[in-house]
């Protein structure tokens, strides 16, 4: 990694600092959204991490006509602020479509561009255009170096607040896997990588209405990705995982966060003493 990547609040530059994006995988209602983001800001000050926050307003990809998808653009947006209003932490959120960026981007702190649409050109642009440093998901189709064209698309508009998140690559039907040499290429294209520990274990459609996951493996793969440079971690976490209404088998509850975020740190400023 070569470029400063300036956020609200925080600068990445030169590895450093650690620091994580957690939160449900879909706004389920405001009092849900709300209990997790003051977890999370109060593990953010206890543990001098920075945690951006993040929610999905609309899960356009879920796996069943009939799966929860959240209460969509409007609504979402106005509990996100809500979020943003009561904790002051930085906000995260996907889009779908390139007509919703200007719209995100007047409560988002960063936007997001879900994996299986990371080349998309029109929406990669739409994201770019809004100022707003923007995460792409790496598809679960691409190889490492295949993120360089979708990085060019951002680039291209003038925006260089780029952040890259592996999230495992498909390995036969319904599973995933994560090859850690990910983590060391990606991060020769010049950017900050983030690695999605929660999504890595999931079993896409392994539930045959819905995904599958194995959190139970969210520990090990998480301390692997830092110690190959991750500069941060991305997790899913929910008060009663196996009552969520999106990603539940894959989301971490809230007393496995702060023992895994403090773990991380330790992997993170050992690989990283001599910078």
């Amino acid at each position: 990694m070569d470029k400063q990547i300036s956020l609200k609040g925080f600068t990445i530059e030169k590895n450093r600092p650690f620091f994580a994006i957690a939160g449900p995988c879909v706004i389920e209602n405001e009092a849900t959204t709300l209990q997790i983001a003051t977890f999370l800001k109060k593990t953010s000050q206890d543990m001098n991490i920075p945690i951006i926050f993040k929610a999905s307003f609309d899960k356009a990809n879920r796996t069943s006509l009939n799966s929860f998808r959240g209460p969509g653009i409007d609504k979402g947006l106005k509990i996100l602020q809500k979020v943003k209003d009561e904790t002051g932490l930085l906000i995260l959120s996907d889009v779908h479509d390139p007509n919703q960026a200007k719209m995100a981007a007047k409560v988002l702190d960063i936007i997001q561009i879900p994996a299986l649409l990371c080349r998309q050109t029109d929406l990669l642009i739409a994201a770019a255009e809004t100022g707003l440093p923007v995460n792409i998901k790496k598809g679960q189709f691409l190889s490492p170096a295949e993120m360089e064209p979708a990085i060019q698309k951002i680039t291209a508009t003038g925006n260089n607040n780029i952040l890259i998140t592996e999230r495992g690559t498909f390995f036969g039907y319904n599973n995933i896997v994560v090859d850690i040499r990910s983590i060391a290429s990606i991060k020769l294209l010049g950017f900050p990588v983030i690695f999605d520990a929660t999504h890595s274990v999931q079993l896409p459609g392994g539930s045959g209405t819905s995904s599958g996951g194995q959190r139970e493996f969210v520990e090990c793969l998480s301390k692997a990705a830092v110690a190959a440079g991750a500069n941060g971690i991305f997790m899913e976490i929910h008060p009663d995982p196996d009552s969520a209404l999106c990603d539940g088998p894959n989301s971490l509850p809230f007393e496995q966060v702060s023992p895994l975020l403090a773990l991380l740190r330790e992997i993170h400023d050992l690989v990283n003493h001599d910078i």
